[in-house]
C-alpha cells in the first residue's frame, strides 16, 4: 500500500476530516487510498481523488477552510513557484498508529508492507 508522509498537525487534521486539501509544489498522478504517516507511523488513511491547480498563495488562501495554512506559510512554501491541492475524502483515524519502516530517503511517498495483523 503506498503512504503518504506529511508532517504534524497537518497529518493529523487530514485523518480527521478537518483538513481536505493537502498543499505540494507538484502534481500526482496517485489516486485511490492511500496511508496517511507522521513521525514513522500509519496514523490513519484517505482516499486521494483529484488534484487542482496550478494555484498562487493568493489564490489557495481564498480556500484556507480545506486546508488550514496561512497566506504567510503558502508564500514561503512556494518559493515563487506554482502550488496544487491534493484533494483528499473519506479519512479514517486509526485507534492506534501502525508502526510502519520506511527507507531511508523517503520523503513524499513510500510504499509500505503491512503484516496480516496490521490489515487497514
Amino acid at each position: 500500500m503506498r503512504g503518504l508522509i506529511i508532517r504534524q498537525p497537518y497529518a493529523g487534521w487530514i485523518v480527521e476530516g478537518k483538513k481536505v486539501w493537502e498543499i505540494r509544489k507538484s502534481r500526482t498522478r496517485i489516486r485511490g487510498e492511500v496511508l496517511i504517516i507522521s513521525n514513522g507511523k500509519a496514523i490513519g488513511k484517505a482516499e486521494l481523488v483529484d488534484v487542482l491547480g496550478p494555484f498562487t498563495p493568493e489564490e489557495l488562501a481564498e480556500h484556507g477552510d480545506k486546508h488550514h495554512a496561512s497566506l504567510e506559510f503558502l508564500k514561503e512554501y512556494s518559493n515563487g513557484k506554482p502550488l496544487y491541492a491534493w484533494v483528499f475524502k473519506n479519512a479514517t483515524k486509526f485507534e492506534r498508529p501502525l508502526e510502519v519502516k520506511l527507507k531511508r530517503g523517503v520523503q513524499v511517498w513510500a510504499n509500505v508492507e503491512l503484516g496480516e495483523e496490521d490489515e487497514v
